[in-house]
């Protein structure tokens, strides 16, 4: 029984990674499909409409704004809408938050910004995986940190949340290892780690 028990735990941890991976896919096409295929049913003669045109259309409108984002009219335009969206008392706190969330892991020049490090705990021998977030705080207000202090975001195993810390550099150790690798790693908790991983 246990022979067979560990032969179907073995089909369970195959098959649900790859249901739930193909149920997020058909979730974010159904998603995008209603949200921009209904709109886009209003607009084009009846019966030319195809399931999936609202998701490729979509894809062209992201596409769109990013090639529009790379000119300085356009970008000034957003920075303005941007900046009356935080003076709106609910959606700035949502919008701040997904907008810093998304940005976290987007391709930044700062080679300071999210450097993967491991943390050692004072007193002790163990170590944390982190991201450097920031090694300057003048645009903030004095007490946030000091100087020498760098700004390390922790992230939690199997959980989307995490704690940002303010500790002195000397107790930071950069890895060579690219954000996405540290991210798996730390989000399975080591267990889907492969030496191309690392």
């Amino acid at each position: 029984m246990k022979y067979l028990g560990r032969i179907f735990l073995t089909g369970v941890l195959t098959v649900l990674p790859v249901l739930a991976t193909v149920y997020l896919l058909i979730w974010l096409f159904t998603t995008a499909e209603s949200f921009l295929g209904k709109p886009l049913q209003w607009l084009i003669p009846e019966g030319f409409y195809r399931a999936g045109m609202g998701l490729l259309v979509g894809i062209v409108v992201i596409f769109v704004v990013g090639v529009l984002m790379r000119a300085y009219i356009v970008r000034r335009l957003f920075e303005f809408t941007e900046k009356l969206l935080l003076k709106l008392p609910l959606i700035k706190t949502i919008y701040a938050a997904l907008r810093d969330f998304f940005a976290l892991f987007a391709g930044q020049d700062d080679q300071v910004a999210l450097q993967v490090v491991t943390v050692t705990l004072p007193g002790s021998e163990m170590r944390l995986m982190g991201f450097v977030t920031r090694d300057h705080f003048s645009d903030l207000p004095d007490g946030v940190a000091v100087e020498g202090e760098v700004a390390v975001y922790l992230p939690m195993s199997y959980q989307i949340g995490g704690y940002t810390i303010f500790m002195p550099r000397s107790q930071i150790t950069p890895v060579n290892m690219s954000r996405e690798q540290a991210m798996r790693f730390v989000l399975t908790a080591g267990l889907r780690a492969k030496p191309s991983d690392t």
